[in-house]
This record gives structure tokens, C-alpha cells and sequence, in this order.
């Protein structure tokens, strides 16, 4: 017995249906569990982070640095370029679901032996529209858009990135600066002791192995001045490719390094979820591939398209455009896949698999996000309480420099040695000082990279 076509189409309707629903549904978003505060904030440095986060840092010369590399900097060029390109992108899924009108035409003429030239004109116009009767087509304009939204946070994070590490390099330059002249200091002390070394050595013939220790350390000093100036131009040439100009080796900065205005502010895990930017495109990248499972889904489902075209062909130009002439069809195609080898099923089931992929990998970013602040917020204190140790160690260092300096010239002690052991570790406390300086500059600067800097004014 054969059955109707009428109630064909609604048993194939049926069983598309029950297969496509059969599949679980995506998951379009995460709930992020957070504690209420930042286990490493200490007490009393709880609340939501400043705006503006270069004036933490009271520094003009560095705010127009920064400014300069996010007018020049090459890769974020490229990124403004990538995110042009998403946009447009868009317009193409937009497109998608609007009727695509086409016309064509040609003109030809046939040389006849004996009957003359023979002229023929043809035009096609052709029209096409799919009825989106499932809301597939809205599904993968709406993942489209989310990528839109993705590639905008990437820009944002981007211009944060750059920000962040055209200070940094700013603060490594002057840091390398500050080791040189300190390098230029030490070579200058030897030198001095080893002048004062010699002339007693000549008036008292005592103190040959003195001599040797002394020009040891001049050589010494010597080398690592060089290896200081070369660690300067490398600084250099890491901030002048930031700011898109050729890396010479030879921008120089202040001579002081910033200073910072204010205690660590700590907010919120939540406001951090809410306003990083590699969490925020994360979350637009979960949302499309969620839009796009649902579009594989529907994939099973019928789909109806409405197709028209005109066409004619004549001899004579004028009658082309002649409505009597037009051979015009119209048709409605219905297309369900009845067997496909598996291929559409298969699809929808990768695209919920991308879906979970999206997933964990946003719980990842997430957790990956709370251990950065953690880290950088401890880090905070234990370099804050370092540097007083070491500010204690440089000031008893430089005591006893003088003291020892003070008794070799006046014959109370001879022994060149404890001389150069104790500027020795003056020098190295000094430089320790630099160094720590600039990594607590370093670390509140990857700070404020971590919890997504100020969004309080506009990214662009």
C-alpha cells in the first residue's frame, strides 16, 4: 500500500526532527565559582582596582611612551587589520539570509560566408532565497557576531598587552642605565685603590700580591661595564621595536625609575571575570560554538529554498528587455537528507565536541587568570618586605665601605683586602637594589595586566 505524498513528507519530517533533537543541546555560557577576595591581599588593601593604571606610577615621560607605541606599534596595526576583517565577515553571514539576485548577459556576432555577420543577445537574471524556517541561518549569524565580539577583545587585549609591555621595557631601560652608571662607579673605585696600591708599593716595596688583587679588579670591572652597556642597548632596541622604529640600540630614558603611588588594589574575582579581555573573548568564542552546534543540529532538519530565473536570447539588442520574450521559471526545492553516509550526523556531533572544547578551555583561561593575580598580588608583598631587608643591608654595606676605605688611608688597617671585600658587597647591594626596584615595578605592571587594567575609559 503506498501512502500519500502529503503523509510521506510528514513522516520524514518526523524522523528528521527525532534525529536531530536526539543530540545534546550546547552550552552557550559558564558560571565561574570564585572566592569573595583575593586569598593573597593582605588586610586593609581589599578594593576595586584604580583607574587609570599608568598614574599609579606618577610618570609623564612613561604614559607618553606608552602612548607612542600604541600609536606605532606594527603587530597592533595588524591587529586593527584582523579585526576589520572579522567585521566584514559578518556582513557575509548577514548576507546569508537575504534573497541573492544575479543577472548576466552576452553578445555575440557570427561571421556568415556569402549571408553577412549574424549578431545574438542573450540576458539571465536568476534569484535564490532559503527561508530560515529552523533558525539555522540565525545561528551561524549570531556565532559570526559573537566572533565579532571575540576579535574586539582581542584588540582590547592586545592594546593592554602593549601597554603593559612598552612600561615594562621603559622601566628595563632605565634599570640598565642605572647598572651601568653603577658598573662606570665600580670601575672608577678600583682604579682609584689601584693607583694607591702602586705608589705604596713603590715607596715601601710591600704589597706585590695587593697589586695583583687590584688590577684582578680593575679587569673585572672593566668586563662587566662592558656587558652592562650591551644589556643597555639590548633594553633599547626591545623598547624601539615596541614603538615601531628601527632598533638602533640607542633611545635613552630618565635616569630615575618610577615610582609607585599606592598600596595594591585588589577587587573583586567576579569584576575580573567581567572585565579582562582574553576572559571576555573566551566567553564570546564559547557562545559561537554553541550558535554553530545548533546550526549542525538543524542541518538534519528539511530546508527549503525558492529559486527563479529569466532568460531570452535574441538577435536584436532592443528585444531583450521585451516582456513577451522573457522565459521565466519558478520553482520551491525541497531538499531533506535521507542518506548521507553518516557525514551531516557526524558533523553535528564535532561541533558539540568544539562546543566542549570551548568550554573547558574558558574554565581553564578563567583559573589560569585567578592563579596570575594570586601570584602577582603575593609576589607584591614578599618584594615590598625584601626591599627594606635590602634597603637595611645596602646602608650597613656602604658603612662599612667607608669605614674600611677610611682605615686603609690612615695606616689603621693595611690590608687592601677587607678593602676591596667590602666594596664588593656594597657594589653587589647596590645593583640588588636596582634590580629589585625594578622587578617590583615589574610585577605591579603584570598586575594590572592581569586583572584587565582600567576599563574605565574607552579602549580605542
Amino acid at each position: 500500500m503506498r501512502l500519500p505524498f502529503s503523509i510521506s513528507v510528514l513522516c520524514i519530517l518526523g524522523v528528521s526532527s527525532c534525529e536531530s533533537w536526539r543530540f545534546a543541546a550546547p552550552v552557550d555560557d559558564l558560571a565561574i565559582r570564585t572566592p569573595g577576595s583575593w586569598s593573597a591581599a593582605s588586610s586593609g588593601s581589599e578594593g576595586k582596582i584604580s583607574t587609570g593604571w599608568l598614574s599609579d606610577f606618577g610618570d609623564a615621560d612613561m604614559t607618553r611612551t606608552v602612548n607612542q607605541a600604541l600609536a606605532y606599534n606594527r603587530n597592533l596595526k595588524a591587529a586593527a587589520a584582523r579585526l576589520r576583517e572579522t567585521q566584514e565577515t559578518t556582513i557575509v553571514a548577514r548576507a546569508s539570509m537575504l534573497p541573492s539576485v544575479g543577472i548576466s548577459g552576452s553578445a555575440a556576432e557570427t561571421d556568415r560566408s556569402g549571408s553577412g555577420n549574424t549578431q545574438s543577445h542573450s540576458l539571465n537574471l536568476a534569484a535564490s532565497w532559503e527561508p530560515d524556517l529552523w533558525g539555522r541561518l540565525r545561528n551561524l549569524t549570531t556565532a559570526a557576531e559573537a566572533d565579532e565580539r571575540a576579535a574586539l577583545e582581542d584588540f582590547r587585549g592586545a592594546r593592554l598587552s602593549l601597554a603593559a609591555n612598552a612600561a615594562k621595557a621603559w622601566c628595563n631601560l632605565i634599570s640598565s642605565e642605572q647598572e651601568v652608571q653603577l658598573a662606570q662607579v665600580t670601575l672608577d673605585s678600583f682604579e682609584k685603590n689601584l693607583r694607591i696600591i702602586e705608589r705604596n708599593y713603590k715607596g715601601t716595596g710591600e704589597g706585590a700580591l695587593d697589586i695583583q688583587f687590584g688590577r684582578t679588579n680593575v679587569s673585572s670591572a672593566r668586563r662587566a661595564l662592558e656587558s652592562r652597556n650591551l644589556d643597555r642597548e639590548e633594553s633599547a632596541r626591545a623598547l624601539e621595536v615596541l614603538l615601531g622604529r628601527y632598533p638602533s640600540g640607542t633611545s635613552r630614558n630618565a635616569r630615575e625609575l618610577p615610582r609607585m603611588k599606592s598600596a595594591v588594589p585588589a577587587g573583586l574575582p567576579a569584576d575580573l571575570v567581567d572585565r579582562r579581555p582574553d576572559l571576555s573573548a573566551a566567553r564570546a568564542r564559547l557562545f559561537a560554538s554553541a550558535e554553530r552546534a545548533d546550526a549542525a543540529r538543524k542541518a538534519l532538519l528539511p530546508s527549503f529554498s525558492i529559486t527563479g530565473n529569466a532568460g531570452t536570447s535574441t538577435t536584436r539588442l532592443g528585444q531583450l528587455l521585451d516582456a513577451d520574450g522573457l522565459a521565466t521559471t519558478i520553482a520551491a526545492r525541497f531538499t531533506q537528507i535521507l542518506t548521507e553516509g553518516g557525514a551531516v550526523s557526524a558533523e553535528a556531533r564535532a561541533a558539540l565536541a568544539r562546543n566542549e572544547a570551548r568550554l573547558q578551555d574558558y574554565a581553564q583561561s578563567a583559573l589560569e587568570a585567578f592563579r596570575e593575580v594570586e601570584a602577582t598580588l603575593a609576589a607584591d608583598r614578599s618584594l615590598a618586605v625584601q626591599e627594606k631587608f635590602l634597603a637595611s643591608e645596602l646602608e650597613q654595606a656602604a658603612l662599612a665601605e667607608k669605614q674600611a676605605e677610611r682605615d686603609y688611608s690612615e695606616g689603621i688597617n693595611p690590608n687592601i683586602l677587607s678593602v676591596l671585600e667590602a666594596q664588593r658587597r656594597a657594589n653587589n647591594a647596590r645593583g640588588s637594589m636596582i634590580r629589585l626596584r625594578n622587578q617590583r615595578l615589574q610585577n605591579r605592571i603584570d598586575l594590572h595586566l592581569a586583572l584587565g587594567g582600567d576599563f574605565g575609559t574607552s579602549p580605542f
